[in-house]
């Protein structure tokens, strides 16, 4: 297993650089950078929603898994988690400036999904769980480090936070992928794109500001996706 370690490493490198240069970056360098990298993950969700192969149960999926989500309050939950990961942090360096809290965990959420559930480290994993080639999470952590500098100049350190639910997750997967892979097929796994690209979309809206969609609480829908659409085509062809 060699990809999750190289991701985690970019994710707290690319952290610690962004928290210390964060001072010396002009307010508009820090407000204008986000949108980009919105701009890249609201391209990413739409080049995995048109691999859908069945779009009714993608659709019931992403709906139940919603509404899964907003009756345990999972972004609440990561909210009160974040909030209190960065009071520890701030406790040994110097407090973000120029950011209120709500924004704070708005765009931490949104990293959350980005760097924790995206489609390139879902894939990422499973593919070196599988074959051992690390290549795709080895891209993934170049896209992690710059993504990580521009959002810890202005969130701070506690962007680096997040390595530890990323490589849980990468790790759960890498270790999975020979049990669960014989068992998707092909248009499974399309419709999983799809589903994770629609999560994508949403992701992409809220770092860019235009709408704050919750994205946390849509991720049960990923756990639904694949056997909704098995179902879907077994039963009613």
């Amino acid at each position: 297993m060699i990809g999750p370690y190289i991701n985690g490493a970019a994710l707290l490198t690319g952290s610690v650089i962004g928290a210390i240069l964060g001072p010396r970056l002009s307010h508009n360098f820090k407000a204008h950078m986000p949108m980009t990298f919105g701009c890249a993950a609201l391209g990413l969700g739409v080049a995995m929603i048109v691999k859908v192969q069945l779009l009714a149960p993608v659709v019931l999926a992403l709906v139940l898994g919603s509404v899964f989500g907003e009756l345990v309050e999972l972004e609440r939950a990561i909210q009160k988690l974040a909030s209190r990961s960065k009071k520890v942090i701030e406790k040994f360096t110097t407090p973000a400036e120029g950011i209120s809290q709500d924004e704070f965990l708005d765009k931490f959420v949104a990293l959350a999904v980005l760097f924790c559930v995206s489609g390139t480290g879902i894939y990422g994993a499973m593919s070196e769980g599988m074959s051992g080639d690390p290549t795709l999470l080895i891209v993934k952590s170049i896209l992690d480090f710059f993504t990580a500098i521009i959002f810890a100049s202005s969130l701070g350190l506690t962007v680096g936070v997040l390595v530890l639910p990323q490589f849980v997750v990468q790790s759960v997967l890498f270790f999975s992928a020979s049990l669960v892979m014989p068992l998707i097929t092909p248009e499974m796994l399309a419709d999983f794109s799809a589903c994770g690209g629609m999560i994508m979309l949403a992701t992409g809206l809220r770092i860019s500001g235009i709408k704050q969609f919750p994205v946390v609480n849509m991720l049960p829908a990923l756990i639904l996706a694949m056997p909704l659409s098995w179902l879907w085509s077994t039963y009613l062809p």
